[in-house]
Order: structure tokens, then C-alpha cells, then sequence
């Protein structure tokens, strides 16, 4: 193909992804920014909720009248992937799950519901003190992970109610 069939070829799909309506979420009128100053992320509960919370505030910023509530639950388990002869586990996984909704305040109405599932891993040392912190600096990235997820879809389902 030579080089002038590649770009006709690129913009006629470009024109018909522009035709159906495509529009980035985060583009001008894309609707991604209807959540941005307007979700109260719940109380959270115990580190990783902490954590999770301060993911999403980072993202969103902090509401002063929020219009949406968001609900995460959090489950994490550790699960060890490398052990040696003396079987001692030398990695973990982290593996983290969040189910959450969000919540119209005004009418109370679920606006969207989902799950949103990730791992990371880190390295177990001969010593408590730095596996504890391997494990907390893994805990931190997960919860970085899941915020990522969530917040992607729920942009995507802004987006669409847009429309």
C-alpha cells in the first residue's frame, strides 16, 4: 500500500468514526468531565479505602456539592506465587476487588454499578519489617490500579448518558 492509500485509508475511518458519533470522553463534549468536582466518595474503611479515596479526590477533586455518592467496597487477599525448597514464599500477589455504585443524591437513583478486579506483586525478604513495607507500597499501587479502572468507566458511562 503506498502512502497516499494509507492516509485515504486512515481518514475515510476517521470520517466514519466521526459519523457514528465517536467523541473522546475527556474531548470537548466528550461528557467525561460531568463527574470532575461532583462525587463524595463514602467514609473509607481502613487503609486501602483511605487509599482508594485519596485516588479518586485526586482525580475528580474534592466536592463542595456533590450531586453523585460513590459506594466502593473493597476485598484484598495475598497470595504467594514463588516459593522455594524450604517453602518459604519469596513473591506475593495482591489481589484486590472493588465493587462499587454511584448514587444520584438528588433522586437517589443508582446511576451505575460495576466491578473492577487487579494485582500487583511484591517481593518477601528475610526481614518483617520489609516485606511489611513491600506489601504496603503494593497495596498503595493496587489501589492506584482499581481507582484507574473505576474512574475509566465510570467516565465512559458519563459519557454515554450524555448523549
Amino acid at each position: 500500500m503506498s502512502s497516499s492509500d494509507r492516509r485515504l485509508f486512515l481518514l475515510s475511518g476517521l470520517a466514519a468514526l466521526a459519523g457514528c458519533g465517536f467523541a473522546p470522553v475527556y474531548g470537548p463534549g466528550g461528557g467525561g468531565d460531568a463527574l470532575m468536582g461532583q462525587v463524595r466518595v463514602t467514609d473509607p474503611q481502613g487503609r486501602a479505602g483511605f487509599l482508594l479515596t485519596r485516588e479518586i479526590e485526586a482525580r475528580l477533586g474534592r466536592p463542595e456539592t456533590p450531586r453523585y455518592e460513590l459506594r466502593p467496597a473493597i476485598a484484598l487477599r495475598s497470595e504467594a506465587i514463588a516459593i522455594d525448597r524450604s517453602n518459604v514464599a519469596a513473591r506475593a500477589n495482591l489481589i484486590g476487588t472493588v465493587n462499587y455504585t454511584l448514587t444520584d443524591l438528588e433522586t437517589g437513583e443508582k446511576v451505575d454499578s460495576g466491578k473492577v478486579t487487579n494485582f500487583t506483586g511484591y517481593s518477601t525478604f528475610d526481614t518483617p519489617i520489609v516485606t511489611r513495607a513491600a506489601a504496603r507500597d503494593a497495596e498503595a499501587r493496587l489501589m492506584q490500579m482499581l481507582a484507574d479502572q473505576m474512574l475509566t468507566r465510570l467516565a465512559a458511562a458519563a459519557a454515554s448518558r450524555s448523549r
